[in-house]
């Protein structure tokens, strides 16, 4: 089945970046999307960025556009790995953050609505 999970939160200062990995495992089409959500306490869970299993195709939350990149590390029949570049950190990107993943075609753009696969959450806090 399929698994994901997250690592490299973890506690920091405004303007300081964080990597957040993501070991993805168990997908058995070539088409999926994996992606990060985030929630803040109090707060609606939010979705991130995305990105494309068969071409790399990726979209960004307006909140982190400029600050964010989502990469990944790909290899044909193994694990795969995406990662979450975060820069410039601020205190509202405090949350717990969670790799995502579906089974969806390729979009021209956008991120999927929907995931069917969610790690544990790793906690992200930004604070001076």
């Amino acid at each position: 089945q399929v698994q994901l999970v997250e690592s490299g939160g973890g506690l920091v200062q405004p303007g300081e970046s964080l990597r957040l990995s993501c070991a993805a495992s168990g997908f058995t089409l070539d088409d999926y999307y994996i992606g990060w959500f985030r929630q803040a306490p109090g707060k609606e869970r939010e979705g991130v960025s995305c990105i494309s299993s068969s071409t790399g195709n990726t979209d960004y939350a307006d909140s982190v556009k400029g600050r964010f990149t989502i990469s990944r590390d790909h290899v044909d029949n193994g694990p795969n790995t995406v990662y979450l570049q975060m820069n410039t950190l601020k205190p509202e990107d405090t949350a717990v953050y969670y790799c995502v993943g579906t089974y969806i075609a390729t979009m021209p753009r956008g991120c999927p609505t929907g995931y069917d696969f969610w790690g544990q959450g790793t906690q992200v806090t930004v604070s001076s």
